[in-house]
């Protein structure tokens, strides 16, 4: 082989090696990037963009959205996809109105309870029956929704104003600080999902069952092999996903003042698009929490500029399917060039 031949070939290979580093940068740090950019042509074009009422109005409607793309986070990890959380918290928001005169801990206890015990089954299915977590988790969506429509026939489950340790969930706020003419307030939501993302993400980096999480979605066959106990991470990340739609379920009914049993309908698709955007893999084994709470934001944002632009709902939807899409083709893209 001549000297020509080799050093083409060294070229063609250094620049093989240049495409996939600058692929994996931007399926890394793209969704951020884009989050950066959308804020700052915001910043120009809205006058209200950067208020701290804006900004906290921001935060506070995306941080039950926020709790459920996590544990959507450990699903699409191990390969999988939950589409019965819309319906999740529904339910959880109707037992917990029902029990919010009990107490804000039975209410709060009992709704987790129960949308952990179908998450319970939605893993014990999949891992058990071997069938496609699509199909299952479907079934649950369906059959969950029905609960709720049951459970309240089909009207809302009032909160009696007087619960103000229930209503604190969604509506109160840790602390407020004055600086100058800035109010800075940390809102219950907020805070509790802020915490939930620290928990999940030590839990995904420094734990056995994280790292379990990971070689599931990377090769389920090779996992096996390995010894890993497939049917018991399923059944975690599937209780994990149930337990944080539900807990989210309890916030929603806390800050509207009713459990509503047609509430959370299409959050399974925002929660997915939320970790997809964030640039965790559909076909799981790559990804993270902090990528999708990112995508979280830059999903906020933009239905926050879409509404600002004074588009309907409709519109918000198209919007928002096209740019999921979009994601998902520069996604696949990405990974063909770093192959």
């Amino acid at each position: 082989m001549s000297d020509a031949t080799l050093t083409a070939d060294s070229i063609d290979t250094q620049a093989g090696v240049r495409r996939a580093c600058v692929a994996s940068f931007i399926q890394k740090q793209g969704a951020l990037i884009v989050l950066v950019l959308l804020c700052v042509v915001a910043a120009f074009r809205y006058d209200n963009f950067l208020t701290e009422a804006n900004l906290q109005n921001i935060l506070r409607q995306n941080s039950m959205l926020a709790l459920v793309a996590l544990g959507m986070t450990f699903v699409i990890l191990t390969g999988g996809i939950d589409l019965s959380v819309g319906s999740f918290v529904a339910l959880a928001g109707v037992i917990a109105a029902n029990l919010a005169g009990q107490g804000t801990i039975v209410a709060l206890l009992a709704a987790v309870a129960a949308t952990t015990a179908l998450g319970l089954v939605n893993g014990a299915v999949i891992s058990k029956a071997r069938i496609q977590p699509f199909v299952v988790t479907l079934a649950m969506m369906i059959a969950a929704r029905g609960l709720a429509l049951i459970a309240t026939g089909e009207t809302a489950v009032r909160v009696n104003s007087l619960n103000q340790g229930f209503t604190w969930l969604g509506r109160g706020t840790i602390f407020e600080l004055s600086v100058g003419s800035i109010n800075i307030e940390l809102y219950v939501p907020v805070l509790i999902a802020l915490i939930a993302y620290l928990i999940g993400w030590f839990v995904l980096n420094h734990t056995r069952f994280g790292r379990h999480t990971f070689a599931l979605g990377d090769n389920e066959e090779a996992a096996r092999l390995m010894g890993l106990n497939v049917g018991r991470v399923t059944l975690g990340v599937y209780a994990l996903s149930g337990a944080l739609a539900g807990l989210a379920g309890v916030i929603l009914a806390s800050r509207l003042g009713a459990g509503q049993p047609t509430e959370g309908v299409g959050w399974e698709l925002d929660a997915i698009a939320a970790v997809v955007v964030g640039g965790t893999l559909l076909t799981g084994g790559k990804g993270g929490v902090g990528a999708t709470i990112i995508g979280v934001l830059l999903l906020g944002v933009i239905l926050n500029m879409i509404k600002a632009e004074g588009l309907s709902s409709w519109w918000q939807l198209v919007l928002r399917g096209a740019f999921l899409l979009a994601v998902v083709v520069v996604q696949n893209r990405l990974n063909s060039r770093k192959k």
